[in-house]
């Protein structure tokens, strides 16, 4: 399959609540190694994220999702206070009470202040303001390890909380191409920087290394970086901490705690095995994704050990699961994100649990599907009948077997929605 790489020309709007669209003319992306094929993406970039009108939120997601961006643009009447800017965090990390001299006197529209986690006592200020002046904040964060730490105060309830990730299929919408989303991933700037390679390459150093060090997550970046890059050969894997311990000759709790590093700064998750109702002995330990597919494939060593079919295996259902996520969060649908694996190793790699029901998904990048690719499905609906299964593959043709509905994942992945919200 040929690698579509969009050229982006898109801008502002605010046509509703809940739109959001860019606003720079990017230049086209080039991919020498692929002949430098060009996809013209000419339509507005609507993201799915929702906000209250009527009440403050946190909007949490990692860095490069576009939170800051998005609503600089969004909220042009908006005051935005951003922590990231020196001379802003040292005035008000000394005089969190000073937070009220950056807004006029009878001021009614959005108060942003971005990265909150920067002076968690801020909210505090936060909250008197909203008591007494009923402003409307939004707070955005890519890390909640210090508010979580701190025993900060997180306004009560009077906040919602709300999340953002890499852009998803329904965003991009028929400018999604499944194999420039398995290279690159879907962080926006992966699809308006000239060189994305480069870029992710850029975000895993400056980022997910140094800015990790700098803020004092981890004394030493040389064990951090050698022990990111083993865990990348655990992406969509039951993770094994002694193991990953002794590859990287650290102790295991110095490498859970790493773990725990990567899950509070949201560039993470560890899925729990679903042992609802177990009928048969289940293994205990979680599956690991890092948040997104370019992310991943910029993290994880390559060399001529390394099968294609591995990684390719692994970005396939890495992009999967974060296309569940950013659903499931946008609509608030309310599932919980799950994985299924016997004791003697038969495996579903998804399931998805909620109020609207059950739906188990396994995922194969291969053209040919065979009766042994469909075992854990079959297991997993003799145990949980009221389920719905999913064989989601390759190929380009739709096929039911058993009560399992098989289909190409190029289609099935614009369906998530609607798969999720079709009662079991």
């Amino acid at each position: 399959m040929a690698l579509k790489t969009p050229k982006i020309y898109v801008k502002w709007s605010f046509e509703g609540p809940s739109g959001f669209f860019m606003d720079h003319r990017a230049a086209a992306l080039k991919n020498q190694d692929l002949r430098g094929r060009i996809m013209s993406l000419d339509k507005l970039v609507m993201r799915k994220i929702d906000f209250p009108s009527d009440k403050s939120c946190f909007l949490f997601g990692p860095r490069g999702t576009g939170k800051s961006f998005w609503l600089n643009h969004r909220f042009k009447n908006s005051i935005y206070i951003d922590l990231l800017d020196s001379e802003t965090f040292f005035r008000l990390s000394s005089s969190p009470e000073k937070l009220e001299s950056y807004i006029p006197e009878g001021f009614s529209d959005t108060i942003i202040v971005d990265e909150v986690q920067k002076i968690p006592k801020l909210l505090d200020e936060v909250h008197r303001l909203i008591e007494k002046y009923r402003y409307r904040f939004i707070l955005t964060g890519s890390s909640a390890r210090k508010l979580k730490t701190q025993d900060i105060n997180l306004l009560a309830g009077r906040a919602l909380t709300l999340n953002m990730h890499p852009f998803c299929c329904e965003e991009l919408s028929s400018d999604f191409d499944l194999a420039h989303s398995l290279k690159y991933g879907h962080l926006p700037c992966a699809y308006t920087e000239k060189d994305p390679a480069a870029y992710l390459s850029s975000y895993v150093v400056t980022y997910l290394k140094e800015e990790i060090f700098q803020e004092g997550l981890t004394r030493n970046l040389g064990n951090f970086s050698r022990f990111l890059e083993t865990a990348s050969f655990s992406q969509g894997e039951v993770l094994n901490l002694t193991e990953i311990a002794r590859e990287c000759s650290l102790n295991r709790k110095l490498v859970e705690s790493y773990f725990a590093i990567l899950e509070d700064l949201l560039l993470a998750v560890r899925l729990p095995v679903f042992t609802r109702k177990a009928k048969r002995s289940m293994i205990q330990h979680p599956k690991f994704y890092l948040f997104d597919v370019g992310v991943f494939r910029a993290i994880r060593p390559k060399g001529p050990l390394d099968s294609p079919e591995e990684i390719e295996g692994a970005a396939l259902e890495t992009l999967f699961m974060q296309e569940v996520r950013a659903i499931n969060d946008y609509y608030r649908l309310g599932y919980d994100i799950f994985y299924w694996r016997t004791s003697n190793q038969i495996e579903v790699d998804f399931i998805i649990y909620g109020e609207q029901g059950i739906h188990a998904f396994e995922i194969k990048r291969k053209s040919r599907y065979t009766s042994n690719d469909l075992r854990g499905l079959r297991l997993f609906l003799k145990d949980y009948p009221m389920s719905k299964a999913y064989l989601l593959y390759g190929g380009a043709k739709r096929y039911y077997e058993e009560g399992i509905q098989i289909i190409p994942i190029d289609e099935a992945i614009h369906e998530i929605h609607q798969m999720l919200t079709s009662r079991c």
